[in-house]
């Protein structure tokens, strides 16, 4: 099972229907989970310490939707970078080794608590750009689906 773990609601109706378009396209392949957990208010007066404890209130609804034995992909902009083949090689080891759940978490627009960083099994970073955290949850969702189609040896667009 593949599951996206992410801070806050894709709100914007293009944004749900793209999101719903892949999670339909990856079903043909693997069960695909939406978990969406609260995001809290962070308005631009707050002072660092105030940032610190939002990041750290969303961090630890992001754990609670995590099990121990689940393969966490963390998107991080401190990750490593891995193309679209490279990511599905590392699902297909990662499901033939026995990870039955593969989660890819997304914070909120404040970034990750370090307690999420700690659990993180590893850290992807999505792309040297920086999005909303809304579309990444997009991109991951299509890269997630080019995936399947690599592994599948069927065509999809280079």
């Amino acid at each position: 099972m593949i599951r996206i773990i992410a801070c806050g609601r894709a709100r914007e109706k293009w944004m749900q229907a793209a999101i719903e378009e892949y999670r339909k396209r990856i079903s043909g392949y693997d069960r695909i989970e939406l978990i969406e957990v609260a995001d809290e208010k962070a308005p631009e007066s707050n002072s660092p310490a105030e940032n610190e404890q939002v990041k750290q209130i969303e961090g630890e609804r992001l754990l609670k939707a995590i099990s121990p034995q689940d393969y966490v992909f963390l998107l991080d902009l401190a990750g490593k970078t891995c193309d679209s083949v490279a990511l599905s090689e590392r699902i297909r080891d990662l499901q033939s080794h026995g990870h039955s759940r593969i989660d890819f978490v997304i914070g909120g627009s404040l970034g990750l608590s370090p307690q999420v960083i700690r659990r993180a099994d590893y850290r992807w970073q999505l792309s040297v750009n920086t999005f909303p955290h809304q579309i990444c949850r997009i991109l991951v969702l299509e890269q997630v689906y080019r995936a399947f189609r690599i592994l599948h040896h069927e065509p999809y667009h280079k």
